[in-house]
């Protein structure tokens, strides 16, 4: 979080109605889940209803071929009605599985030879295309300029829609089911990773008593008698015990010798001329026992838990580490993208010219996923080629692929025919945002890759990439979400009808100010942006609080090679 953030930070008045609204998105996300036979991260209960007893965790079950489902019996409540439909992209109406057994908070798989409970067979709706063509006006071109308008019916496009908060909420819950991998690493290489193992502490710090400042030594009351020598250095071995009323040169870090009471700095202490060979010691002020001296022991004692495991690596924790003894961290590993540029109308240099426009996106995406902590590879231009797409998605080896355009219902809009042809399970088909409604979320095999396609407008692919793959990609590695916060904004912004709206926004003092040029095929506003203001429907007043989205490159988190801070 911004330090903006943190001062906008606050608990307000409609904590419950916030509460109650996550309460419903939860269910939402393990009823999608469930429909794919992908149970909730283990360790994690979802709210539960009242009376209602937690079930067994049960393993996933094959994936059937789409057919319909008929309603449950009993008529539900108005906030699971919109919680359902919510969800419906994820396929058709089915029992939520109202919560789990707690267990470790681990990702973990199935006891080996244990007999699974049978579980019913999930069912799978067909890949819808988006309702209407005004829906997919984001999806196709990487670069050209159209207004983001709702569809010529206002409730046409609201059948399949995922709301907003839960698409994020499913896109990490999926995320956090994925098996947990880990691996050690030299601290040289570990930046940026997530702890898989807390880091514990292997002796005590400081593991000797140690000198906090240059000065004296001394034992016992003063004035002291002056120990003549070169004096006590940092990296030096034990030395002899210090005996009462004497007093030993000594320089900050180095070892203190036994039975010595305090140090003394150099500008607040002086010795006089020898006399008889002698040499005392007077301070200036008063000494205390004790004094700049650093305990053994002072920070930590050996056994000590210093960092919990899903701790983000960052350089303090590097320094930590390598104080602590470390030579290499456990962490996991970081989520590996494959990133899939379609559109044949794409330049990768020069002027737009003839029809053709420059491709925004590749260049974007890939340090952008790197600034969220992913690997990621060199991005492959497809263009419009059904066929090359569909190898592509088989043979890659990636955590998430991750395509631009083409979710849309055109001609060359090969993405849902494709994710059709090979069995893949459709998470997301639409979500209920402005810009990037016909983005999706995909599961393309049982433990295989996830598939997050981003529509071919700039500023929807944005939307895209911090709705669905940002959510993901921190679930996949473990990484904590930062702090929900919410901040003024200084004007009136006006919503849609009935979709949230994600606009680009800079901190000014204590509130935040929406920047012009926030169109879904513009990049001069998130350009000049350090947030996306998360509008609801119908828009907010001037003052009004709204939930702020901070970008990677304004904040000081992950810290990862190619990271924007």
């Amino acid at each position: 979080m911004t330090a903006h953030g943190r001062e906008a930070a606050s608990a307000d008045g409609g904590r419950s109605a916030e509460e109650e609204r996550a309460a419903e998105e939860e269910r939402a996300v393990d009823q999608a889940l469930a429909l794919v036979g992908h149970q909730p991260r283990a360790g994690h209960r979802p709210p539960e209803g009242p009376g209602e007893t937690p079930p067994k965790p049960t393993p996933s079950s094959p994936v059937s071929p789409p057919s319909p489902v008929s309603p449950p019996s009993p008529s539900p409540s108005p906030s699971a009605a919109a919680a359902a439909a919510d969800s419906a992209s994820a396929g058709p109406e089915s029992r939520p599985e109202p919560g789990l057994t707690p267990s470790s908070p681990a990702r973990s798989a199935p006891t080996p030879g244990a007999t699974p409970p049978s579980s019913p067979t999930p069912v799978v709706p067909p890949l819808a295309a988006p309702a209407s063509a005004a829906d997919s006006a984001s999806s196709r071109p990487h670069g050209a300029s159209s207004a983001d308008r709702p569809a010529s019916s206002p409730h046409a496009h609201r059948t399949g829609a995922t709301a907003w908060h839960a698409a994020r909420a499913l896109a990490e819950r999926l995320g956090r089911a994925a098996p947990l991998a880990a691996h050690r690493l030299p601290l040289d290489r570990a930046l940026g990773h997530v702890l898989a193992e807390a880091v514990v502490a292997l002796t005590d710090l400081p593991s000797f008593d140690t000198s906090a400042m240059d000065g004296w030594a001394v034992a016992g009351p003063g004035p002291w008698t002056v120990k003549e020598g070169e004096g006590l250095l940092a990296g030096r071995g034990p030395t002899e015990p210090l005996p009462d009323g004497q007093a030993l040169r000594i320089a900050t870090g180095a070892r203190l010798p036994a039975d010595a009471t305090a140090v003394i700095r150099s500008e607040h202490a002086h010795c006089d001329e020898a006399i008889e060979a002698r040499r005392l010691l007077y301070a200036g002020r008063e000494v205390v026992q004790g004094q700049d001296i650093r305990p053994r022991g002072q920070e930590c004692r050996s056994g000590d838990e210093l960092l919990p495991a899903g701790t983000v690596v960052t350089p303090p924790v590097l320094g930590l580490a390598a104080a602590a003894g470390y030579d290499a961290l456990v962490a996991v590993p970081r989520p590996r993208v494959d990133v899939l540029v379609l559109g044949d109308e794409l330049l990768t240099a020069g002027l737009p010219h003839d029809g053709l426009i420059r491709d925004a996106l590749g260049p974007m995406l890939a340090p952008w996923l790197r600034a969220l902590g992913a690997e990621v590879s060199e991005p492959r231009r497809l263009g419009d080629e059904a066929g090359a797409l569909r190898q592509a998605l088989v043979s890659s080896d990636a955590d998430l692929i991750l395509t631009t355009g083409g979710t849309a219902a055109g001609p060359v809009d090969h993405v849902h025919p494709v994710l059709a042809e090979i069995g893949a399970d459709l998470l997301v088909d639409g979500v209920a945002v402005r810009p990037g409604h016909p983005m999706l979320l995909a599961r393309l095999a049982e433990g295989g890759p996830c598939l997050v396609g981003l529509p071919g407008n700039p500023l929807a692919a944005v939307s895209g990439l911090l709705t669905l793959a940002e959510p993901l990609l921190r679930g996949i590695a473990g990484r904590p979400a930062q702090d929900r916060y919410r901040a003024p904004v200084r004007q009136e912004v006006h919503g849609h009808p009935h979709d949230t709206r994600l606009i680009p926004v800079v901190h000014r003092e204590d509130s935040v100010v929406p920047l012009h040029y926030n169109g879904p095929a513009m990049l001069r506003g998130i350009a000049a942006a350090d947030g996306l203001a998360v509008v609801p429907p119908g828009g907010v007043r001037s003052g009004t609080e709204v939930e702020i989205l901070d970008l990677p490159w304004a904040s000081a988190s992950p810290w990862t090679e190619g990271c924007f801070t």
